[in-house]
């Protein structure tokens, strides 16, 4: 019998490289959701901070204003058009923009909770345990 045990009698089950297709559809589902209600949350926090009179600066206030080149093209402005009628677009889009990363970060935080709970374990049946060692704390 050899010293040192084979990593051929250990049966190792071969795993799917694909993530679950629950997570794959909660995933779509959350790449349309999250930018729509960033957008309207947005949208409804610069109507409440004008209506109470908070400060916004001037530069994101009131209509956007494009090249004259794109006044020309028939087909840029049946596309810009609804951008160009919402007033404050500038600011609505940035308030937007800061609720899209905030939501997209606590999407993310609370799947890597979940995940640690519920997911695989760290090590596979081939990996060697973590060392026991503790370090010695270092006095001159």
């Amino acid at each position: 019998m050899s010293k040192y045990r084979s990593s051929a009698l250990v049966k190792v089950k071969e795993r799917n490289k694909q993530p679950h297709y629950i997570w794959r559809g909660i995933g779509c589902v959350m790449m349309i959701i999250v930018p729509i209600i960033s957008m309207m949350a947005g949208a409804l926090t610069i109507d409440a901070a004008l209506a109470k009179g908070y400060t916004i600066p001037y530069q994101l206030l009131g209509t956007p204003r494009y090249p004259d080149i794109f006044y020309k093209s028939t087909g840029l402005m049946t596309l810009l058009s609804p951008i160009t009628n919402t007033q404050h677009f500038y600011a609505k889009a940035a308030a937007g923009i800061i609720y899209m990363i905030l939501l997209g970060g606590l999407f993310s935080f609370s799947y890597a909770v979940v995940y640690r709970m519920v997911g695989p374990s760290r090590y596979g049946p081939l990996d060697e345990p973590p060392p026991k060692f503790r370090a010695k704390t270092y006095k001159r």
